[in-house]
């Protein structure tokens, strides 16, 4: 007779944290509670990571997928936490792989804590956010960063009326500072000790017959699972026909299931039930569920920021951005402003490209020679070390470091401005022609700085079609390596025929022509791909314009 227990798990049993969490790609490790970091991209999310976690982090890839994953750890009050950095979301939808794993993680890893993390400067749209990861999960603190830029531009977040309309805790913060992340933290244990009860917003629809289903399937899906505490947005979810959702029902994976229960209804008729009731709703009560999410947002927001004296502010950046993005002024611009860090890049790199040269070419290397005269080495081991090796290294030196220790610290400037977003926004209307994705003028301006980073940020983009035509075609971006070579090449052979003083014109021009080559080709290889071998329509996607702002000096330089 077999006496050996069977271990493996019943299909209608709770899986463990420790199992849900390994189900996920997460080690619980020596870790005491789990923390989540949700939020909007561009809100300062990694800034908030960082600071609570230091150097104390890794990344990865999440499970079967290509989108990167931080975790970090910190200790606080005798507490030891590890924190999962969630991809940067704009909603909980899961239209896209980056929504599918935020939502997958709260709903069925079950953080100990969700901090969403939301932008003081566009708190409205943020909150769109908040509210779904409210309908999600009760245990959760709302940290509003940037609360620093806010107040330059004369805004004002009342932050315990804000907690108030949520029902969560509310902690004002500015990352960059360090501000608020004590607070934040004394939040996060007090929220894990109990010390702290939230009483998240749950929002209720306006259509009787929407409502009425969801009260139903929120029934049934309490008399087989009783301990999920979600039951109305998993509901609404199922109305919606979300087959991610249909499957963990089926499973068992959304909770512990109580067969004793006297009125208990299998996984298998409550998704039945839904099927059901779907066909009694309205074909745009999804739309509806959003626009009332939306309006939800407004409301909260309009109570709880006072922008008075903010038109004045934001004037200039309104007129700024129409002149930026404007379809006839916006790609004379760009070229224009192209032109002009060459052109600063040329001049600039001048006078210290002299100055290497005399230093390591015309002292340098006869020093050197004398050297090994001195030391009587061989002809041949004199030729490999001091004609091969050192001269190679001085010429790049002397020719090549001083055009990157100036383009980069002005391509970065432009970044760091805002610029980048607006390029991408001009060129969104031509690589949709060419049956490219936007996000493609993106990696494409990442492949400026460097290839393979604008090959890696490529990822961004979720079809695999698209993401391999802006692969295929970022070779034609000048890189690092390529950028000081035309540079060379235009100052040596087309500089010398005018001028002095047109000189750097002339050799901005010819690099500038180059570039704008570069994106011709670019835009020619993607047409000729997305009609041949890789045929299909270009999908869209959502580009967010941020203020322009001003450049951080300490981030030019690192």
């Amino acid at each position: 007779m077999n006496t050996k227990k069977d271990t493996t798990p019943c299909r209608d049993c709770p899986l463990p944290a420790v199992s849900r969490l390994e189900k996920l790609g997460m080690k619980l490790g020596k870790a005491d509670f789990i923390v989540a970091l949700a939020g909007n991209p561009n809100t300062g999310k990694s800034t908030v990571f960082n600071a609570l976690t230091g150097l104390r982090q890794h990344t990865g890839n999440w499970p079967g997928k290509t989108i990167a994953r931080a975790e970090g750890g910190f200790s606080f009050n005798g507490n030891r936490f590890k924190l999962v950095d969630l991809p940067g979301t704009y909603s909980l939808l899961s239209a896209t792989e980056d929504e599918e794993v935020a939502r997958n993680f709260i709903l069925f890893g079950r953080p100990d804590v969700t901090v969403v993390v939301i932008d003081a400067t566009r708190l409205e749209r943020n909150l769109n956010l908040a509210l779904q990861v409210l309908q999600i999960t009760s245990k959760a603190i709302v940290c509003v960063n940037l609360i620093d830029e806010a107040k330059a531009h004369g805004i004002t977040v009342e932050g315990r009326g804000l907690a108030r309309d949520l029902g969560v805790p509310v902690v004002l913060a500015a990352a960059r500072q360090g501000e608020g992340i004590d607070q934040l933290l004394t939040e996060i244990d007090n929220l894990v000790a109990g010390r702290t009860t939230c009483n998240p917003r749950r929002l209720r629809y306006d259509i009787p017959a929407v409502e009425e289903s969801l009260e139903e399937l929120e029934s049934a899906l309490s008399r087989a699972f009783p301990n999920i505490p979600h039951r109305k947005w998993v509901a609404l979810r199922l109305l919606e026909g979300d087959p991610r959702i249909v499957e963990a029902v089926a499973s068992g994976e959304i909770g512990l299931l109580d067969k004793d229960h006297d009125t208990y209804m299998k996984p298998e008729q409550i998704i039945e039930l839904a099927s059901q009731l779907r066909w009694k709703l309205p074909q745009d009560f999804h739309d509806r569920w959003v626009e009332m999410i939306y309006a939800e947002s407004a409301k909260i927001a309009s109570r709880n920021v006072d922008q008075d004296g903010t038109a004045t502010r934001l004037t200039w950046e309104r007129r700024l951005d129409w002149l930026l993005t404007n379809r006839w002024t916006g790609m004379p611009i760009m070229v224009l402003m192209l032109a002009l860090v060459l052109w600063l890049t040329i001049v600039g790199a001048n006078v210290p490209s002299s100055m290497l040269a005399t230093l390591l070419l015309d002292n340098g290397h006869p020093l050197l020679k004398q050297l090994a005269e001195s030391a009587h080495l061989p002809w041949w081991l004199s030729g490999v070390l001091v004609d091969g090796l050192y001269l190679t290294m001085a010429w790049v030196i002397s020719v090549m470091l001083p055009p990157m220790a100036i383009f980069f610290p002005l391509f970065t400037l432009l970044e760091d401005f805002g610029y980048l977003p607006r390029v991408a926004f001009n060129l969104d209307n031509i690589f949709s022609r060419v049956g490219a994705h936007g996000k493609q003028a993106l990696t494409m301006s990442m492949g400026w700085g460097c290839n393979a980073a604008g090959v890696v940020a490529t990822r961004v983009i979720d079809s695999p079609r698209e993401r391999l035509i802006a692969i295929i075609t970022n070779n034609f971006a000048l890189c690092n390596g390529r950028w000081p070579t035309q540079i060379l090449l235009a100052t040596v052979f087309l500089a010398v025929l005018v001028p002095p003083a047109l000189a750097g014109v002339v050799a901005a021009s010819a690099v500038l022509c180059i570039a704008l080559l570069g994106v011709f080709l670019t835009f020619v290889s993607s047409w000729i791909l997305s009609n041949t071998v890789l045929r299909g329509e270009a999908s869209t996607f959502t580009l967010e314009l941020l203020l322009l702002v001003r450049p951080r000096r300490s981030r030019q330089w690192s």
